[in-house]
Order: structure tokens, then C-alpha cells, then sequence
């Protein structure tokens, strides 16, 4: 893809994002979610694309399996295009945080979207490692769940409920599998091109990969400190704890 077609297609999606952020803030939001209106907004715009962008990382390796072979130089015309419109969202998802949350609570996921930003930049712009940046959005499979229990939560969602506990039981389910597996995956693959890898892919991909993968983990412990390990008897009102990160 040529580059003013892939900054095209970036710079539309960003402007897509935007439009579905301004849209949904139209529609009226459900009980304590109105109360945090931009909240709400940031969550299901989050909650689209994780859903476009993992299923569409889940149709790419299933169109193209050898992608799965080669994440370095192998790709195609759609991979291309998915990791550009992903970039987009994140690109609209960096500013919105930065201009409607407080550093202090955004400054993780502010600084995990650049990383992701100057990863996918690279490789959109140089043709490197397209693959592996759309096996990075598998990762997003297991941010539909997490998003779907931040909207619950917006919701005023009760805990404990049996339908609060299935929906917390898949998601840590699905970080195991989707998040914390992909990044186990990517870890190998990058291990084993060591060789194969110009110096400065390999050290990108290393921070990114270090960077992802350390945030995850505490996402896994947040996650089962919240939802499993707590006495559901003696909390509901811990609210802010930060599980809105998603690659």
C-alpha cells in the first residue's frame, strides 16, 4: 500500500472512531453510566474496534495461515489495511484520554497506545513485521470481554450475580487464552527470529512485547483481585480500578 493511501486510510479511520465516539454519546446511556458520560463513550467505542480488530486478525490468519509461518515479511492487501485502521483507533484513543481523563489515571494506557502506535507506524510504513502486528490484535478478542464487563459495570451491573460471575469467568478465561497466550506466542516467534531481525525491529519489538505483556499481567492480577479473591460480601464500591487497558 503506498504511503499517502496508508496515511489515508489511518487518518480515516481516526475520523471514524470519532464520529462512533460522538454517536454513541447521542444515545442515552443507561443508569450510573450517565453519570460518566465520556466514560461510557470511550468504553464502546473501545468495545467496537476490539471487536472489528479481533475478528478481523482471526480472518486474516485464516485466509493467509502461512502469515501464522512468516510474521516478519509475509502478509496481504487486508492485514495491511487492518493494522492501519487499528492505528487510527489508537491514534483517536490517545487523544481522547489525553484530553478527558487525568494523567494519573490515563498515564498507562497513554503510554501503552504509543508504543502500539510506533510499532504498527513502523511496520505500515516499512513492510516489516506486518504479520506480527496483526497477531498482536488477537490480543483484542480477550478486550471484547473486558469491555463488555466495563459496560456492565457503567450499567450499574450487580455484584455478586450469576450473570456478573459468568461474564468475569470468561473474561479471565479469555485473558489467559488471547492475551497472556498471544504474547507467549509472540514472545517464542521473536526469540527464534533473533538472527533473522534487523537490530532495531528486534529491540522495538522486544520493549513493545516487554512493555504489553508486563501491563497484562498486572491486568491478570487486577482482574482476579476484583473478581475472585474479594469477599463479593464486602465491596461493590471499589470502582476506578483501572482495567480499561487494551492493546
Amino acid at each position: 500500500m503506498a504511503v499517502a493511501a496508508t496515511l489515508a486510510a489511518v487518518g480515516g479511520s481516526a475520523c471514524c472512531f470519532k464520529l462512533l465516539n460522538a454517536a454513541v454519546g447521542v444515545l442515552p446511556a443507561p443508569g450510573a453510566a450517565a453519570k460518566r458520560a465520556w466514560k461510557w463513550r470511550n468504553t464502546c467505542t473501545s468495545l467496537a474496534h476490539s471487536a472489528l480488530s479481533g475478528a478481523g486478525a482471526l480472518i486474516c490468519f485464516y485466509l493467509q495461515p502461512q502469515m501464522g509461518n512468516d510474521l516478519l515479511y509475509f502478509h496481504s492487501a487486508l492485514s495491511h489495511s487492518l493494522v492501519a485502521a487499528s492505528t487510527g483507533y489508537f491514534i483517536h484513543d490517545f487523544l481522547d484520554l489525553a484530553l478527558n481523563e487525568p494523567f494519573r489515571k490515563s498515564w498507562e494506557v497513554l503510554l501503552h497506545h504509543s508504543m502500539v502506535i510506533s510499532c504498527f507506524g513502523f511496520a505500515l510504513r516499512s513492510g516489516v513485521c506486518v504479520g506480527f502486528a496483526v497477531a498482536s490484535l488477537l490480543v483484542e478478542i480477550h478486550s471484547v470481554f473486558l469491555h463488555i464487563r466495563q459496560t456492565g459495570e457503567g450499567a450499574a451491573a450487580r455484584r455478586p450475580s450469576l450473570v456478573y460471575s459468568v461474564a468475569s469467568w470468561l473474561n479471565l478465561g479469555a485473558l489467559v487464552v488471547f492475551r497472556l497466550g498471544t504474547l507467549c506466542w509472540m514472545t517464542r516467534w521473536l526469540t527464534r527470529q533473533t538472527q533473522r531481525l534487523p537490530l532495531f525491529v528486534l529491540m522495538l519489538g522486544t520493549a513493545g512485547l516487554s512493555l504489553i505483556s508486563t501491563m497484562s499481567l498486572g491486568l491478570f492480577y487486577r482482574l482476579l483481585r476484583a473478581d475472585v479473591l474479594t469477599n463479593p460480601a464486602t465491596v461493590r464500591e471499589r470502582k476506578g480500578v483501572p482495567l480499561n487497558m487494551a492493546p
